[in-house]
């Protein structure tokens, strides 16, 4: 059997080049006002508090299983590693056209299974990616439209701990590893040939939740439609060990992961494609008719 791993692309992109998110956030709201706003992301996601909509589409991602020989930027901000993505990448099932820009990794602390930023049902995942596109209907470029209430749609993928994998088959190798020495300082970037974004999205695309957010760090801009799969992905121990090694490489330069804290939701609703409510009562009649199954195969009892 092939061994898979997470592209080490990707591994880069779990690695933070700021400490602006440790122990400062309760403090963001005095530089930028937004943060103190009601309608911030992450939030918990109660999901049988949420709000059944049947006007919601399944995403469809379209030019995401990019084979064609294309360049992938991977480049240093000074706050994060990102990868670029080509703004022929769009998504279809939204009020509007969204083109992709970047995406990134949210992972925890070192030591620690639980480093995604939104939560399900109180539940934090070991990771959360995250593929931001903007309103190309309405809006030139990314930098006009994150200014705009409508002008930025995420998708959020929560990951977690399993035995399954999600990667591409890539084996990693030192080769692979020499692109860390190219983005270890701010505005460095490597272009990186050919990256299937679709292999990291979950298979349920129509299943997810929906709200009006804000982006997760600042200036904290509440501009940003939240689409959060309800399936997560998963990473085998083999593909998470792989990861832990790279992270202890860098340890030393002092790369660091911090968590944005969930906040309790305020005064957005978040909305659901699948009818919860539903699919809870189709689940009790289903276990009923199982029992009644069951006794009927073993008779009655005897005293």
């Amino acid at each position: 059997m092939q061994e898979c791993f997470i592209p080490v692309q990707l591994y880069i992109a779990c690695l933070r080049v700021s400490n602006s998110r440790s122990n400062g956030q309760d403090h963001w709201a005095e530089m930028y006002p937004d943060c103190g706003r009601n309608a911030q992301s992450p939030i918990n996601i109660e999901t049988q508090s949420t709000k059944y909509d049947p006007s919601l589409q399944p995403i469809k991602p379209l030019g995401y299983d990019s084979k064609l020989g294309e360049y992938f930027n991977l480049s240093n901000n000074g706050h994060t590693v990102v990868m670029s993505l080509p703004n022929y990448m769009s998504l279809e099932g939204l009020p509007k056209k969204y083109s992709a820009v970047q995406l990134h990794l949210h992972w925890g602390s070192r030591g620690t299974e639980e480093g995604s930023e939104h939560q399900l049902n109180g539940k934090t995942y070991l990771a959360e990616l995250h593929v931001v596109h903007f309103n190309s209907e309405s809006y030139p470029n990314f930098t006009v439209a994150k200014e705009k209430a409508d002008g930025l749609a995420v998708l959020g993928i929560l990951i977690e701990l399993g035995f399954t994998v999600l990667c591409q088959v890539q084996r990693t190798s030192s080769k692979s590893l020499v692109l860390f020495n190219f983005v270890f300082s701010a505005g460095d970037y490597v272009s990186l040939h050919s990256f299937d974004v679709h292999e990291l999205l979950p298979k349920q695309m129509d299943k997810y939740f929906r709200y009006n957010g804000s982006l997760t760090t600042p200036p904290c801009s509440q501009t940003v439609l939240w689409t959060v799969f309800a399936q997560s992905v998963q990473l085998s121990r083999q593909q998470v060990a792989v990861l832990c090694f790279v992270y202890n490489l860098l340890v030393s330069l002092l790369f660091f992961t911090f968590l944005t804290k969930a906040v309790v939701l305020g005064c957005c609703t978040v909305l659901a494609i699948m009818n919860l409510e539903k699919a809870k009562q189709n689940d009790t009649f289903y276990w009923l008719t199982k029992k009644i199954t069951s006794c009927l195969k073993k008779g009655p009892e005897l005293p």
